[in-house]
């Protein structure tokens, strides 16, 4: 039966989703509708591998269960919850994940020709928005830490000036935080780009826990965003692919939610969409005390590991009040340069050697991912595999690349050079050239070159070091990234 906001007594100790497709599952339906393998009967071999369990919930929208493209029901209650629980106007499942949610902000907010503020160290996702849309990027460029070789936040004055240059622009996104838990000052930002009449639009990919933890910097929402992308899948125990799009009351729902089924599938996932409701529900209910152990985990690793000596696990000490406005306590980021390896060489050791797989390595540092489900004695493996590397493998770091972020030519739009004509030339021969698709390491997923923007010697000097030393490297039509696409 439909429901309004006005009714609904939202009890955070409530799943309605997970609910119903428990009543669902008691009914023992007769299934003449998908997906075809029938509660699992009709795919053995996969129903052995993931479960009768599971495979009995992977089912089609239908009344009872509501639809994600149109909820009036269950899927409607579970988004009510959401946004009680995140503090938001409004929240959408999504089950494209955060790339999805990314997506749908910028196509909400932007069209063909409208101009985007934003840092140009945004995930891929944002580029691949404005392809979609046309909207013209004006980068505002972030700060660098020489000692880290890492891109930082951006700068109030930097935001300002950008404002003041483009008052025509329409919105002004913001990372927050960053892959390596660097928070620009949001709520300044905010305050700027709606006295300048645009939307502030909050990429929170990895910033979950933002909402729910003590002491930990301010979450998008709170600091007044028109819309924010919270990957609930990272930190926040969802499965993988599940995501929130959060709204601020300025937004126009139902405009939101037409322009995400623009290109959110219509076939929603039940295993996504349930993840999402029992893990709203458990972060609403425990989150405080989940983070809080989280914190205090993450602080013990960073002490442990800066007494090793020659690795610096960073946190709060990198704080300036501006370009590092804030920083996220949760993020184990590591530099690793000064025992003369790069971040993706600790990285391999760590999994070939070691058997621990971390979130990423560049070629200055680590990121191990502490979440919800994490515990002291992991951390202490991975304390004990750092300080072996360091005796067995440490040497000169001289001749090491330090930097992890080159400021970028901007030539065109990258829409107008994604689909422009293009010719492909051996890497080499692409200086000077305009690149007319994607080069970069994955993760974290940040662009070294986009669509639009002229390749430099200093750029392939990066590409090629990033490849010898391991990074994996995703983008261009040629697998091998030995030639790249450039306008013709």
């Amino acid at each position: 039966m439909a429901m309004s906001e006005e009714s609904l007594a939202l009890d955070q100790n409530r799943a309605p989703i997970y609910e119903a497709l428990q009543t669902f599952r008691q009914m023992r339906v007769v299934p003449f509708d998908v997906p075809g393998h029938k509660h699992g009967r009709g795919n053995p071999e996969l129903t052995a591998f993931l479960g009768s369990q599971c495979v009995s919930i992977d089912v089609n929208s239908m009344k009872p269960l509501d639809n994600l493209c149109h909820p009036v029901s269950v899927i409607r209650e579970a988004e009510l919850l959401a946004s009680d629980a995140f503090g938001a106007a409004y929240a959408f499942l999504m089950v494209g994940g955060t790339t999805s949610c990314v997506q749908s902000m910028v196509l909400s907010t932007c069209k063909r020709g409208d101009k985007i503020i934003l840092p140009r160290n945004v995930h891929k996702s944002v580029i691949n928005a404005l392809v979609l849309c046309g909207a013209i990027p004006v980068y505002v460029n972030p700060e660098v830490d020489r000692r880290l070789g890492i891109s930082l936040g951006m700068k109030r004055e930097h935001v300002a000036k950008a404002i003041e240059e483009n008052p025509d622009a329409v919105a002004v996104l913001v990372n927050n935080p960053t892959y390596y838990g660097v928070c620009s000052d949001i709520k300044e930002i905010v305050k700027m780009a709606h006295d300048a009449g645009m939307y502030c639009l909050a990429d929170e990919a990895h910033g979950t826990h933002f909402y729910f933890g003590a002491g930990l910097p301010v979450s998008a929402m709170e600091a007044g965003a028109d819309m924010a992308s919270v990957s609930m899948h990272k930190s926040g125990g969802s499965l993988t692919q599940s995501s929130f799009l959060l709204i601020g009351p300025k937004m126009n729902k139902g405009y939101v939610r037409q322009i995400i089924n623009l290109t959110q599938t219509t076939s929603g996932s039940y295993l996504l969409m349930s993840s999402l409701d029992i893990s709203r529900r458990n972060l609403a209910l425990r989150g405080k005390e989940i983070f809080s152990k989280v914190v205090r985990m993450a602080d013990y690793a960073r002490e442990e590991i800066n007494a090793i000596g020659g690795y610096y696990a960073f946190g709060r000490d990198i704080v300036n009040g501006d370009s590092v406005f804030d920083f996220d306590l949760t993020k184990l980021s590591v530099h690793t340069r000064d025992i003369g390896l790069a971040g993706i060489e600790v990285y391999d050791l760590l999994r070939d050697e070691y058997d621990i797989q971390i979130e990423f390595g560049d070629i200055g540092n680590i990121l191990a991912y502490l979440s919800i489900g994490d515990r002291p004695q992991e951390l202490e493996r991975l304390v004990s595999a750092l300080a072996e590397i360091r005796r067995r493998y440490q040497k000169d770091s001289s001749g090491l690349m330090s930097q992890e972020y080159i400021e970028p030519q901007v030539v065109t739009s990258p829409q107008e050079a994604f689909y422009s004509k293009k010719k492909s030339l051996p890497l080499d021969l692409c200086v000077g050239q305009v690149c007319s698709e994607f080069v970069m390491c994955y993760p974290p997923g940040i662009p070294i070159l986009a669509p639009g923007e002229r390749v430099t010697k200093e750029i392939l000097e990066y590409i090629k070091y990033a490849k010898a030393k391991g990074c994996s490297m995703t983008g261009p039509e040629d697998p091998d990234i030995n030639s790249i696409n450039v306008l013709a």
